[in-house]
C-alpha cells in the first residue's frame, strides 16, 4: 500500500542551510521508488496555524518511506533541514 512523508515547514532559521538540503536530497533520492508531488508550491491555509511550505513524497510502501528516511545519505543532509527551519514531519498510509 502506498504511503507519502509530509513535512509541513513552520519558520525557516537559516536560508543557507535550506539550500544546502534542497541541492543536497536529491542525490538521496536516485535510484529509490520515490515521487515527489508537492514542493513548496503556492498554498492556501483552510484551518490551523499558518506555515511558510509544504513537500509531500510518495512512497510504494510505509516501509520504503522509512528506509529513505532512516538512509545514512538522507539523515547526512537532513541535518540541514534541520539546521535551516522548523518542520513537522509524518509519514502516512495510503488508501487501499
Amino acid at each position: 500500500m502506498s504511503a507519502f512523508v509530509v513535512f509541513t515547514r513552520t519558520k525557516t532559521i537559516n536560508r543557507d542551510e535550506l539550500e544546502n538540503y534542497r541541492t543536497g536530497v536529491k542525490a538521496t533520492m536516485k535510484d529509490r521508488p520515490i515521487e515527489v508531488l508537492v514542493a513548496d508550491g503556492k498554498h492556501e491555509i483552510l484551518e490551523g496555524d499558518p506555515i511558510e511550505g509544504m513537500v509531500i513524497v510518495k512512497f510504494p510502501s510505509v516501509k520504503t518511506a522509512k528506509d529513505w528516511i532512516c538512509s545514512e545519505a538522507y539523515q547526512d543532509v537532513a541535518k540541514h533541514r534541520k539546521n535551516g527551519a522548523i518542520y513537522h514531519g509524518v509519514i502516512v498510509e495510503g488508501v487501499g
